[in-house]
């Protein structure tokens, strides 16, 4: 399937890609089905969604729709359709990298991580598996792509990944050593502070792993060092580790509410994940009352 392109704002070349997938269908459907697509492009996205259901008495294949469902349901904020939809054009169609790369953005957008749903995805697919590493290692989730690796036979693709990976790793490492050298040497914990806050923005959650749990053992009454640490697990795939080391930071945390507010709004995420709806509410009701 050439399904359509995964950047915003290029509804053009969302059509051209589509038009040689489209020519099976009927003239109904391709005329709804690109007015959809115009109406998504310009933000419209309950009048596309509406059409994009209407498509599906035009035809008896849901492919493509449920694709485009996902994708339109995704920039409406809607992420629990959006990750439906997802699912099942990902089932119908396992290799498919667009697919893939859009449940893996709707999933991290509700601070989750799609490992965690392995049992929902075809995850036998060897495939699959191959383009989730890749999209990981893209991520600069190192973690999660070396796990992937390790459940895959080896072959030249894994063998240049893992070289990849490790190239990557070192020079992080290189450009974390440059942030304490050139950084203001009177204050240390400052200077380890911004490290964790700039690994975090850079969404280097695999480095950010390993120098926040390092920090923990030279600073274990630090409640800020527990959030980063328990966020890096989170976005790491490693949810019930991040559940404890999050709630450790609350034990530690004196007359500080935005990172109280921030602990919160981890753990709510933490606790979605594992599949605990009241402890995560509990926290999302903190977060709303401020308390």
């Amino acid at each position: 399937m050439l399904l359509l392109s995964t950047s915003p704002g290029l509804m053009a070349q969302e059509e051209e890609s589509a038009e040689v997938f489209l020519e099976e269908y009927t003239d109904q459907f391709q005329e709804c089905f690109f007015e959809a697509l115009k109406q998504k492009g310009i933000g419209n996205y309950d009048k596309a969604i509406n059409l994009l259901l209407k498509c599906g008495e035009y035809t008896t294949s849901q492919n493509v729709l449920d694709y485009e469902l996902a994708r339109v349901y995704f920039a409406n904020r809607q992420y629990v359709q959006a990750q439906d939809y997802a699912l099942k054009a990902l089932k119908d169609q396992p290799e498919n990298v667009w697919i893939l790369n859009t449940l893996m953005d709707i999933v991290q957008a509700q601070g989750n991580d799609l490992l965690l749903f392995q049992d929902r995805i075809p995850w036998d697919n060897v495939k699959l598996r191959n383009n989730l590493a890749s999209l990981y290692f893209q991520k600069n989730n190192y973690t999660n792509a070396r796990r992937i690796l390790e459940t895959l036979p080896k072959t030249v693709f894994t063998a240049q990944l893992e070289r990849k990976i490790s190239d990557s790793l070192n020079k992080e490492q290189q450009i974390s050593s440059s942030i304490v050298k050139d950084s203001p040497q009177e204050n240390p914990l400052e200077v380890l502070r911004m490290e964790l806050q700039q690994l975090q923005d850079s969404e280097k959650f695999s480095l950010l792993e390993t120098r926040a749990g390092e920090a923990l053992e030279n600073y274990p009454a630090q409640p800020w060092v527990y959030y980063y640490f328990g966020l890096s697990l989170h976005r790491n795939g490693k949810s019930s580790e991040a559940s404890g080391i999050l709630e450790s930071a609350l034990d530690f945390l004196i007359d500080n509410n935005d990172l109280q507010q921030k602990i919160y709004k981890e753990l709510a995420a933490v606790y979605t994940a594992l599949g605990n709806p009241s402890k995560a509410n509990m926290y999302l009701s903190k977060i709303k009352s401020g308390s």
